[in-house]
């Protein structure tokens, strides 16, 4: 007698993927577990119990911990606890260094344009004016070979033509003078601020596991139980139709055959 194949169940064959799962990483994981030595020291790898957890049917689940631990080499941990010792120092004086801060900021940048306007002239002053009064002779000598006498219209446009220039000239010295004096104040105030902020960064504490290699990566495939599982019902059914597919056929040959002897 020919009967058609159980469908699989769902859930058996979930747990039975869940569990083949765990093995593929499990085993993985114990594959790229290498102990390494390199000139810096060794990283190794050891058992470190087992942690548990209730899967999605209820059942307890208990796969295994490790430890890596990373050692130096006598020379290789002497610089790291010097290098330790230093970044304490330096986290030590940005610690107390920003106690000082709160009270720094306390008072507001002030920033005198005037006082910086009188700055830029004082600095050049001394080179411009000496030089604006060679131009406006030059220029008085120039218009009386060309003919031109004070207070003729002629003089008077080119006098002021210079005098325009000349106060261009120190409205520039002015302006280039509050910028260089406001960038100046600026990276006064932000000295202390930025020292303290290159204290604390010279303080982070790095990870010693960093000055080792990359650990090796292996790569385990995993079994697809639930697609076998599935390829099993589909063959078994197949094998089944057709076993079934030949029984009718022969019923209907032997049905055929009886009515012709009966005729």
């Amino acid at each position: 007698m020919v009967s058609t194949p159980k469908p699989p169940d769902p859930m058996q064959t979930a747990q039975a993927q869940s569990g083949l799962n765990r093995d593929t990483a499990v085993s993985q994981q114990l594959i790229n577990m290498t102990d390494q030595v390199n000139p810096w020291g060794t990283v190794s790898y050891s058992p470190n119990g087992s942690t548990s957890y209730v899967d999605s049917t209820g059942k307890l689940i208990t796969i295994p911990r490790y430890t890596q631990t990373t050692t130096f080499t006598p020379e290789q941990q002497a610089i790291f606890d010097k290098s330790q010792a230093a970044q304490s120092n330096i986290a030590g004086i940005a610690q107390e260094q920003s106690a000082k801060l709160g009270e720094y900021l306390n008072d507001p940048f002030e920033f005198n344009n005037q006082d910086a306007a009188d700055w830029a002239y004082d600095l050049g002053a001394s080179r411009i004016l000496p030089q604006q009064a060679r131009n406006e002779e030059a220029l008085r000598t120039r218009l009386i070979n060309s003919g031109l006498r004070p207070g003729t219209a002629a003089w008077n446009s080119e006098m002021e033509r210079l005098s325009q220039a000349n106060t261009d000239q120190l409205n520039q010295l002015a302006l280039t003078g509050r910028s260089q004096a406001f960038s100046e104040a600026l990276a006064e105030r932000n000295q202390p601020i930025n020292e303290i902020t290159a204290l604390l960064s010279g303080s982070q504490v790095s990870n010693p596991a960093a000055q080792s290699g990359a650990t090796p990566q292996a790569s385990v495939g995993g079994v697809d139980y639930t697609g076998l599982v599935g390829q099993n019902y589909q063959s078994q059914l197949a094998s089944s139709n057709a076993a079934l597919g030949g029984l009718f056929g022969l019923a209907g040959s032997l049905g055929s055959a009886g009515i012709r002897a009966w005729g």
